[in-house]
């Protein structure tokens, strides 16, 4: 095995070669022989090792044990250790910290890689659990060799090659009991469907392995696609992307298509998101970290700000010299006007009274358009300035204390509070958002 391990990463990994490689190591005869295979091929390695003390004193005896195993190669061995419950889901929580902690090392150590043991049979158990689940084409493409940092060596490699080279060469490793326990999906479908399947095909892996190379071929073939096309169903604006509804419709899937479009973006409800196509505007679906928003003849895609609570009004003290949410807002004493801008406005402050307010628009609200005589709803004005519901939504109001509109942020101000002479002025200033 040695010899076809130093010939795939000759072949498919050979810059791991100059690298500083970090492998994060169980106490498992997985980990364990990519550590010997890697040591006798004079690779730049450590060790990373995490205790979750799930096993009680079990637990412990893995750690000494791949302390044991960096002390005998003489290779750097770092190990923490979490308390975690031994509730909800304990893999999900277990593979979040474990994999924070490994890129604060590389962060930290400068390290290049982190190195999983990972190989063919763990590949095969994956794409049945998401086959069970239901999944897309990403679910059956398997568990990528190279994400990011994130290097697997040992994937074309099945586990019955890894335990046999453990074994020939005198390898001791730790064995966890609970792999043995059908509690979990993933040992269920490794002792109880995975054998069945091996019965019925003794090559399973190697056709397996043929299957994955197909449907991975036919997803750059969709990506491919979907890269040609997107350019004509949406453009960038305002730090959104604004797709053309119409245009998605005519294609021969646009719930595909969307799918393809938007699944880097979190979501989930893929029959919500199609039936925006014919949704009333306004209507929205969100993910963890986006939402989208039907408007028009458009979907507008934008982030979920989560830093700003959506309170019905902040008040703003007099001297205050500066606020920071909702929106940056800066107020300065100032003798004289000078640039002026959409950014920046003045007011003569003997017609303001504090504490002044900023708040979202509401139904009803109007106000008197500098340029303009007369006063205006606001949802007239909106309309005229063909805002969309999301630029609507994001709009904020500065106020006086008796909720009068004096500046609709970033846009116009009310001309009952311009200056008329250069005295009493206070410059109110928005600041971009880093």
């Amino acid at each position: 095995m040695l010899q076809e391990f130093k010939k795939h990463i000759q072949n498919k990994l050979p810059f791991l070669k100059d690298k500083k490689l970090l492998i994060a190591i169980s106490g498992g005869v997985d980990s364990v022989v990519l550590t010997h295979l890697l040591s006798a091929l004079k690779f730049d390695i450590s060790l990373a090792h995490c205790n979750f003390q799930l096993r009680a004193e079990e637990s412990n005896l893995d750690e000494t044990a791949v302390r044991n195993l960096g002390d005998k190669l003489h290779l750097k061995t770092f190990v923490t250790t979490f308390h975690i419950a031994s509730t909800g889901s304990v893999q999900l929580a277990a593979r979040k910290l474990r994999y924070d902690w490994f890129q604060k090392i590389i962060e930290t150590h400068h390290f290049d890689v982190v190195l999983t043991a990972h190989h063919a049979d763990d590949n095969l158990e994956t794409f049945l659990i998401n086959f069970t689940r239901g999944s897309g084409l990403d679910g059956f493409t398997g568990i990528p060799e190279i994400n990011g940092n994130i290097v697997r060596p040992l994937l074309p490699f099945s586990r019955e090659e890894i335990i046999n080279f453990a074994r020939e060469n005198a390898i001791p490793w730790r064995e966890d009991q609970s792999n043995a326990s059908t509690k979990y999906v993933r040992n269920k479908i490794r002792h109880q469907v995975v054998p069945i399947l091996k019965e019925i095909n003794p090559n399973l892996l190697d056709t397996f392995s043929k299957t994955i190379e197909n449907l991975t071929e036919g997803k750059q073939i969709i990506k491919d696609r979907v890269d040609e096309v997107s350019e004509q169903l949406f453009f960038e604006k305002d730090k959104t992307l604004r797709f053309d509804i119409s245009k998605i419709q005519q294609l021969s899937n646009p719930k595909a298509y969307l799918y393809q479009l938007l699944k880097k973006f979190n979501f989930t409800e893929w029959t919500d998101i199609y039936n925006l196509l014919s949704a009333q505007s306004g209507k929205q679906v969100f993910s963890k970290s986006h939402v989208l928003l039907k408007d028009r003849e458009s979907l507008i895609l934008s982030e979920r700000d989560f830093e700003i609570v959506e309170e019905a009004s902040y008040l703003i003290p007099k001297n205050t010299l500066e606020i920071k949410k909702p929106v940056h807002l800066t107020f300065d004493k100032v003798e004289e006007k000078s640039s002026e801008n959409l950014q920046t406005i003045y007011v003569d402050t003997t017609k303001i009274s504090f504490p002044l307010i900023v708040r979202k628009w509401q139904n009803g609200d109007y106000f008197y358009p500098s340029g303009m005589k007369g006063k205006k709803k606001l949802s007239k004005y909106f309309k005229d300035e063909k805002l969309s519901l999301l630029e609507k939504q994001q709009t904020w109001l500065l106020c006086n204390n008796n909720n009068a509109i004096i500046w609709v942020i970033n846009k116009r101000q009310d001309h009952r509070y311009i200056v008329k002479k250069d005295a009493n002025l206070l410059k109110i200033s928005l600041k971009a958002t880093k």
